[in-house]
């Protein structure tokens, strides 16, 4: 019998590999960003700006001091034109032309293989799996355990048996974990599906995958997601990159963007965005424009850097402020319909500073 934390690490890494080797980003043995890509910033490996350092003398920024504030998401049985739900960290269920979109679910109480160690949820999850309506697919952006939860897979595979989109590799830890295969697209960079006349496009992102000592043996990604009346991009995990302009040169301009605004940091500029980058990667994949929505994730639910809790809203706020975007800061489980909406007045609606009654003392505007 396999143990619990093998299982939930997923496929081995030879698997991964023989389904890897076919793809033109599967370059040395790993698959590579076209940009150089380093997971901690070799500057700032060692000396007294090390990252060891930094994590002594910011130890504990990054929780909440009082209780994270949940709404309870009320989900539609029939899903509207354009609507988002945030769950939390990047899990988010996306409402397109008709069709619904659950976007990396991690509803366990630990982004780690381990149900004793690895950063814990700081908020409970607002809604079982179970209580969301049909999904026409689940979209997965990378294999991260803050991305992709064997146990919310068991979850889903016992309530929804759903169709899945992953990017190469990540279909083999599906497949370990039970998934038939029919029920499994996996795409390289640049290539596309159609889900219920949803076109998903998968997009380059600028990051690393792992669930084990041997990294990009699996495909991380960005998608693009364009139905008949609306688009949305959904940025998974990324640092700064040229290929949000591509993107939005290709796929855009997005009605919705879901993009990552936390877990940064000078140790490792090259793998995620800050606020005021991720707000750059908006503008260049609209084009430009401002009249797309921006949702940041990737911030309130799990510590993994060493930023103060709120910093990534507070910061994005700002930023968003003095470019012109339309940022929308809702509570954990808040669905935000922006169909048939004034686009404005749903924006206005979830400006309020939420975070505020639950950050520590340092952590405040």
């Amino acid at each position: 019998m396999q143990l619990p934390i093998l299982r939930r690490m997923g496929a081995s890494t030879a698997t991964q590999r023989t389904r890897a080797t076919g793809s033109p980003n599967y370059r040395d043995g790993e698959f590579r960003s076209h940009e150089p890509t380093h997971v901690v910033a070799t500057s700032e490996a060692e000396g007294p700006g090390s990252m060891l350092m930094t994590m002594v003398r910011e130890f504990g920024r990054g929780r909440p001091r009082g209780t994270v504030p949940l709404v309870s998401p009320r989900h539609p049985h029939e899903p509207a034109d354009l609507a988002v739900t945030w769950y939390g960290h990047a899990t988010s269920v996306v409402e397109l032309d008709g069709r619904r979109f659950l976007l990396d679910p991690v509803f366990g109480n630990r982004a780690s293989p381990s149900v004793v160690a690895g950063p814990k949820r700081l908020h409970p999850v607002p809604g079982s799996i179970a209580e969301i309506p049909h999904l026409d697919a689940v979209v997965i952006s990378h294999d991260h355990y803050d991305h992709l939860d064997e146990p919310s897979i068991r979850q889903l595979e016992r309530t929804h048996r759903p169709h899945y989109v992953v990017p190469l590799g990540v279909d083999e830890h599906l497949r370990a974990w039970g998934v038939p295969t029919g029920r499994i697209t996996s795409l390289d960079w640049r290539e596309e599906t159609e889900v219920a006349g949803i076109r998903l496009t998968c997009c380059e992102a600028r990051h690393f995958s792992g669930r084990g000592f041997v990294r990009n043996q699996t495909l991380w990604a960005a998608w693009s997601m364009r139905g008949p009346r609306h688009a949305v991009f959904f940025g998974g995990d990324s640092g700064p990159t040229h290929r949000y302009a591509d993107i939005g040169a290709d796929l855009g301009p997005f009605d919705l963007t879901i993009i990552p605004i936390g877990a940064y940091s000078v140790h490792w500029p090259d793998i995620h965005l800050d606020p005021a980058q991720a707000i750059e990667a908006h503008l260049d994949v609209n084009k430009g424009e401002t009249r797309s929505v921006m949702l940041p994730i990737h911030w309130a639910t799990f510590n993994l850097a060493t930023h103060w809790w709120s910093e990534p809203i507070r910061w994005a706020r700002r930023a968003a402020a003095e470019s012109g975007v339309r940022l929308v800061a809702p509570k954990v489980g808040t669905r935000i319909e922006l169909s048939g909406n004034d686009i404005d007045e749903v924006v206005s609606a979830h400006q309020d500073p939420w975070w505020e009654s639950c950050a520590a003392d340092g952590d405040r505007d």
